[in-house]
């Protein structure tokens, strides 16, 4: 199998602007090169105002970029149209962010199953077993009939990380997933991210501003006003 098989995301020279043809242009992102490995378990750091936001909304196809390439399983992204890109999200970007997002009427498994839903209607029994087999890998198999609200937070983070594995992702962002979890929920919330990644062949890059957190991932990527100043695997 080629390097290009095994790659999950390239950027080529990818510029992004904002109010582009006003005298109050700026640009945000300054030609970025960067490849991320189906095997990869990687950080993005950088202080605040560095432009990982930004970067995180060109990568998950939630905004376009200015300029250059973005490749997501080898196909350019750029000039997709609206739909194309919606689908190719849907189905192959796992999202969690620091706060969970949950449907608080919605009972934990019908939370998981919320992707599908709004791909393809009333989930099959197939999805329904495959949603309850993803609460059971991450502890919460009992609770799924429960709402969120009856839960704790790092239970509720759990659930939200099995949501965004319900699509069987190749790339799962993750943003400030652990920024609301004590200790030792982080720890096991982490230790998810790194069990899917093992046995799923699902890329992480993960947004973090611990650096704890990045310090255990085997790759950080600084990035540092719109450009990245380094990029080191672990050592």
């Amino acid at each position: 199998m080629s390097e290009a098989d095994h790659e999950v995301l390239r950027l080529a020279a990818l510029r992004k602007s904002y109010n582009v043809g006003r005298p109050n242009e700026a640009e945000v992102l300054h030609g970025l090169d960067l490849r991320i490995g189906r095997r990869d378990f990687a950080a993005l750091i950088g202080p605040s105002g560095s432009g990982k936001s930004t970067l995180l909304n060109l990568i998950g196809l939630l905004d376009r970029p200015s300029s250059g390439e973005l490749y997501l399983l080898g196909r350019p992204t750029r000039d997709m149209d609206d739909a194309a890109r919606t689908a190719l999200r849907g189905h192959r970007i796992g999202f969690v962010f620091q706060f969970h997002h949950l449907i608080q009427a919605f009972s934990a498994l019908d939370n998981v199953l919320m992707p599908l839903m709004l791909a393809r209607g009333k989930p099959d029994r197939a999805a329904r077993d495959r949603a309850r087999a993803l609460l059971a890998a991450v502890g919460l198999e009992q609770y799924a009939d429960v709402r969120p609200g009856e839960l704790s937070g790092g239970q509720q983070q759990r659930i939200a990380i099995a949501r965004a594995l319900i699509t069987e992702p190749a790339l799962l962002l993750a943003d400030e997933p652990t920024g609301n979890l004590d200790t030792r929920t982080a720890a096991e919330v982490f230790e998810l991210f790194r069990r899917f990644n093992r046995e799923r062949d699902c890329a992480v890059l993960l947004v973090t501003h611990d650096p704890r957190l990045s310090a255990t991932c085997d790759r950080t990527i600084n990035l540092v006003d719109g450009r990245i100043v380094s990029d080191e695997p672990r050592p």
